[in-house]
């Protein structure tokens, strides 16, 4: 049985983290640590663990072997490397850091200590997303030239987000850096390398990060991606859309289907067709981490997905902020 340490109960998505380490056979959450004693204390009695103040002391527990980090962003970059330089696996919620210098010795830690890395990427492991990275490996759309992800949902506009998240220093940015995420992520994985990067992000509630947000990649592919976000959009469906030479394919939107139109499948060339099955949901981000420690398996959301997040990430924010374009690598 695994003993896992919860770091930080700052995230939204720790109760959802520690509801799967519950769920799971092979895990058990031994305690809670947060550099915030009364929320720290709070989540350790809803858990029914203990609370333990001191970091030090957590990492240096021999019974400890991994953690679930939920810190704000702003400390994964030394929580994180404390962690593996301890010994302890680590599972983190995205994105790694807000920089690509500090992911880049995030990831020099983890590297040389060997421990099992693994971040968040829960929309890679979905069928719907997982059969739109079917058709671009198989080319079934011809050469792609637009990618179109929109991610939202209203939790500023109808005010259920923590005062936190808008705490610049804490989390790095706003909608972006949190829910946008999701897009960037994905548009690495179906585009590949990126080369140039350009946002607009607002502030339309006047929070000092912003809550409605646009950020443009064009890819070494020629590809193009535009990955749109916020915190203000009720009743905002996840949709997918990519465009190719030779048809298109279209993931959620009001409808929530998959349909498809290309020259090159069979009974798609005149109309739209709904697959008769999408691939099988992969196992949750975390559950794929347990399976790495237990079972030495192959893990997708290792450090190098992790530090490109982390790079594509500083590029979206570092064009707000200049009002310019953004070229890659990042120096």
């Amino acid at each position: 049985m695994l003993q896992i340490a919860m770091l930080g109960a700052w995230h939204v998505h720790a109760p959802d983290y520690a509801a799967q380490l519950e769920a799971h056979p092979q895990t058990e959450i031994a305690l809670v640590w947060d550099h915030d004693r009364e929320r720290g204390q709070a989540f350790a009695a809803e858990l029914g663990v203990p609370f333990q103040a001191d970091l030090t002391q957590v990492l240096g527990n021999s019974s400890i072997d991994g953690v679930v980090i939920n810190t704000p962003t702003s400390l994964h970059r030394d929580v994180i490397i404390q962690a593996a330089k301890a010994g302890k696996h680590v599972f983190t919620e995205k994105v790694l850091t807000p920089t690509l210098l500090e992911a880049q010795e995030v990831a020099h830690v983890i590297q040389e200590t060997g421990v099992k890395f693994t971040i968040s990427f829960p929309h890679r492991t979905m069928p719907h997303n997982l059969f739109a990275k079917e058709v671009v490996d198989q080319g079934l759309l011809g050469q792609i030239t637009l990618l179109r992800i929109r991610n939202a949902h209203d939790g500023t506009s109808a005010n259920w987000l923590p005062d936190h998240f808008y705490n610049p220093l804490e989390c790095g940015g706003g909608a972006m850096i949190d829910l946008g995420a999701h897009g960037m992520y994905l548009s690495t994985w179906l585009l590949g390398r990126p080369k140039r990067i350009s946002s607009m992000f607002s502030h339309v509630t006047e929070k000092e990060v912003e809550d409605n947000a646009v950020t443009v990649i064009e890819f070494e592919s020629k590809a193009t991606a535009v990955n749109e976000t916020s915190f203000l959009s009720a009743r905002s469906p996840f949709s997918l859309e990519l465009y190719g030479t030779e048809g298109s394919l279209f993931v959620g939107g009001p409808a929530g289907k998959v349909q498809l139109r290309s020259s090159r499948v069979p009974g798609a060339a005149d109309g739209w067709i709904v697959p008769d099955q999408l691939p099988q949901a992969l196992p949750k981000p975390l559950e794929q981490w347990v399976a790495a420690i237990l079972h030495n398996e192959q893990n997708p959301f290792d450090i190098e997905s992790a530090v490109q997040l982390s790079e594509l990430m500083e590029g979206a924010y570092r064009s707000h902020r200049l009002g310019r374009q953004i070229t890659f690598p990042l120096s």
